[in-house]
């Protein structure tokens, strides 16, 4: 697989490289370079026995169902104040 490097130094992960690495966004990308010379990336997570906390806020993220108006949110926050 190949991609194209931004003028920023930028790459996209192809997807198979991101699942197989279980990448997600806000995961921790490890780059090494090898004796062949070749860039290995590693998911920092995966290495050494890490393990990653999972968010708390994952299992909830885009259950609201209600649509809230800024002035009522505002006003339940504030209080009678």
């Amino acid at each position: 697989m190949s991609t194209t490097m931004t003028s920023k130094g930028q790459v996209t992960i192809p997807k198979p490289i991101r699942d197989a690495l279980h990448l997600t966004p806000g995961s921790s990308i490890e780059f090494t370079v090898n004796e062949h010379g070749e860039v290995v990336l590693h998911g920092a997570n995966l290495i050494a026995g890490k393990t990653s906390k999972p968010d708390r806020f994952d299992a909830v993220r885009g259950k609201a169902d209600i649509k809230w108006r800024t002035d009522d949110l505002m006003a339940l926050l504030r209080g009678d104040d």
